[in-house]
């Protein structure tokens, strides 16, 4: 994923097609350096006082947080931290059917043993957990407002790029591939330490939120909300030509799972969907997209009228952005719509020891935060 190609996600799939043996060997004339990331576990000073002024800035958006954790909530193994600090990152590991997911897991230092929410991350191509951390700032939040972070991989051996394969339908099930490891990977790791289980939420960027997506699709029951960043809607695409095709015109026709009409409608997981308007590798109408279908998944009419209510803002010395908040025909909050102008394929409000990503704002992170704070899955229990 390379946010200075026009098509860099093209570029991506297109050597996808082809053997690890010849990617590797022209990996160096297409793709640049990795950038080097700074531990995501330890905030520089810098950021600490970025995150206090962004605090005193915009106190309408950002003094939310991670909802307190359930009474209900299980106990289980308690966390152990990795020093007198407290806080704990560290790399685990998990087996699913033939495949080995490796994955990274940030505790904050200031858990006392009760239960606490979890944020599913998953990285966009070309990137690994380290560089999602650093970029999103995600371990930062986590440590302010108290909830775990969980950051799975995608393995070369899956694809090339460390691409998620969001497009395969076997991706777009519940009971195989990609989205059933990870929807597995969660349950593992709820139920080994002490998470909240209706507190775990779910995000993506890039071929990484199209994954959120489809968990959100495929397994409602387990997360009680989803951030897509710069990400595609469920089904848009079959192939690498047709995500090709999505990617760049955001056409694709949005094809849910078919249900049954004598059984209950399955829960619709509530969206917050940030894209930049300048994005030239997943056009911004693949935004426009997944908010159409977070609208059928909650049984509305493809052509109703979404009952919603707009903002428009402008960071300081950042981007203006579009803020739209759609409420259900009860009146109840079913997600957000943020269209950031000026923004690449890239997170907003992200740190530069991340790849792809512009500090400029809105900051996404602590909004999904704030977002995330709203919502608990009463399933979930």
């Amino acid at each position: 994923m390379n946010p200075f190609l026009p098509l860099a996600w093209a570029h991506d799939s297109f050597w996808s097609f082809f053997p690890r043996e010849i990617v590797g060997l022209t990996a160096h004339f297409f793709d640049p350096a990795e950038t080097s990331v700074a531990d995501p576990a330890a905030p520089l000073q810098s950021q600490l006082d970025a995150q206090e002024a962004h605090l005193a800035d915009d106190p309408q958006h950002s003094d939310a947080s991670i909802a307190p954790v359930s009474e209900t909530a299980s106990r289980a193994r308690p966390l152990v931290p990795d020093d007198a600090s407290g806080q704990r990152w560290s790399s685990e590991r998990f087996e699913y059917g033939n495949e080995t997911y490796h994955f990274k897991m940030y505790v904050p230092g200031a858990h006392d043993g009760q239960p606490l929410p979890m944020i599913v991350m998953l990285h966009g191509a070309q990137q690994d957990s380290d560089d999602f951390a650093s970029g999103t700032e995600m371990n930062i939040v986590a440590e302010e407002k108290g909830f775990i972070v969980v950051y799975p991989e995608q393995s070369e051996s899956s694809n090339p790029l460390r691409c998620w394969n969001w497009f395969m339908p076997a991706n777009q099930t519940r009971d195989s591939g990609e989205a059933a490891a990870i929807a597995a990977l969660t349950r593992e790791v709820v139920a080994t330490y002490n998470v909240d289980r209706t507190r775990v939420y779910v995000a993506g960027m890039s071929a990484g939120g199209a994954l959120a997506v489809n968990l959100a699709v495929t397994h409602p029951e387990l997360y009680a909300a989803a951030a897509i960043h710069s990400g595609l809607a469920f089904g848009v695409a079959d192939e690498q030509l047709t995500a090709l095709c999505a990617m760049n015109d955001g056409r694709g026709k949005v094809r849910l799972p078919q249900t049954s009409s004598d059984q209950p409608r399955p829960r619709a997981v509530p969206l917050i969907v940030f894209h930049g308007d300048a994005d030239d590798t997943v056009h911004p109408r693949n935004s426009e997209q997944i908010v159409s279908m977070s609208q059928l998944l909650h049984g509305m009419p493809e052509d109703a009228v979404p009952v919603l209510s707009t903002h428009v803002g402008h960071e300081a010395n950042g981007h203006a952005y579009t803020r739209q908040v759609f409420h259900d025909c009860d009146g109840a909050l079913v997600g957000e719509q943020w269209l950031v102008h000026g923004l690449g394929h890239a997170w907003s409000g992200g740190h530069p020891d991340g790849t792809h990503t512009d500090m400029r704002g809105p900051h996404a992170t602590r909004e999904i935060a704030r977002f995330f704070g709203q919502f608990v899955n009463d399933g979930g229990r």
